[in-house]
């Protein structure tokens, strides 16, 4: 009956009058589509809010697109993409040239030597990230720290805790679950633990994939020498200073740039004499100097990520004991 109605309204139009709604039907059908694809091509490239924190404890909110942050911090766009909302992700920690890129739980940010990107969120963690960063890099100035490794440490420490409370809260929810079905077994009862068993596989991954990405870090030293950004910045600074000065053979400092000065100067020869020194000289003792070195600058951080790697461990066997 419906069939045969529908083919009567369609067939007593008028030819010219279903040809125009046929032809504007498909044109909007076109212009949808049009739409929805320039609209996911621009999705990547729209501008964001986030919160900028700086090393004085000080934020602003600003809105900053996916180009500007890239070129900003020196990124590639895969790395922003951990930080996307739109996409799910499993927890990450990335020591780059001049960032390290934090993916954890709800606080997804980017630190640098000199200030915190922190994607603007509703989420209570976001807030309480900011607010905490803030007091503590107007109070705590003492601390010994590095900027990058205390805004890294409130970012795990939040993140361990809200993982804990969570595990904490599914416990004392799932046990008087258990102990019901052991006395009453019940199609309700037996659905209430597979939902529950549900969730807690789920947290269980969570937890999992915080502890690896610490373990993986205290793992690799090389990753760890990447996040010490305040270091890397002081050398880049003292290598662009020494690369703009010179000693000259009497042992004055001299521009670069300067004219040459007419006083005694190296041969050619005597020059790539000097040059074959040093490097012989460094492939001595380079690597050792090196090594030490590296160990050094990366111990703040290897004992801060050890005692967090001890926490969320805690909180994993905890779950697994469940």
């Amino acid at each position: 009956m419906d069939e045969t109605q529908d083919h009567y309204y369609s067939s007593s139009l008028p030819i010219s009058l279903s040809h125009d709604v046929g032809e504007r039907s498909y044109s909007n059908a076109q212009i949808n589509r049009g739409t929805g694809i320039s609209g996911l091509k621009k999705r990547g490239h729209g501008s964001r809010s986030w919160i900028k924190i700086g090393r004085d404890g000080n934020f602003q909110t600003v809105r900053l697109d996916k180009a500007t942050i890239m070129r900003h911090c020196s990124l590639p766009s895969r790395d922003l993409r951990l930080l996307d909302p739109m996409f799910i992700y499993p927890s990450a920690i990335l020591g780059r040239e001049k960032a390290i890129v934090v993916n954890l739980e709800q606080i997804r940010c980017i630190i640098t030597a000199d200030e915190v990107i922190l994607m603007n969120s509703l989420d209570g963690s976001v807030g309480q990230y900011r607010s905490e960063l803030c007091n503590r890099l107007e109070n705590e100035k003492a601390d010994d720290l590095p900027f990058e490794f205390r805004a890294l440490e409130l970012a795990l420490e939040l993140t361990c805790t809200s993982l804990d409370a969570q595990v904490n809260e599914l416990e004392m929810e799932i046990y008087p679950v258990l102990d019901e079905l052991a006395t009453s077994i019940s199609t309700l009862n037996l659905e209430r633990v597979r939902r529950f068993k549900g969730h807690l596989l789920a947290l269980t991954q969570r937890v999992q994939k915080v502890r690896d990405e610490i373990e993986h870090l205290m793992d690799d030293d090389g990753d760890m020498a990447e996040m010490c950004l305040t270091e890397k910045k002081r050398r880049s600074d003292t290598y662009t200073v020494n690369d703009y000065f010179q000693t000259n053979a009497s042992g004055r400092v001299i521009s670069k740039s300067a004219p040459a000065s007419p006083e005694r100067t190296f041969s050619g020869v005597q020059m790539l004499q000097r040059a074959f020194s040093s490097i012989g000289n460094s492939s001595k003792h380079g690597s050792s100097m090196s090594s030490a070195d590296n160990a050094e600058r990366i111990e703040p951080l290897e004992m801060l990520l050890e005692a967090y790697f001890i926490v969320i461990d805690n909180t994993l066997n905890t779950l697994l004991s469940v």
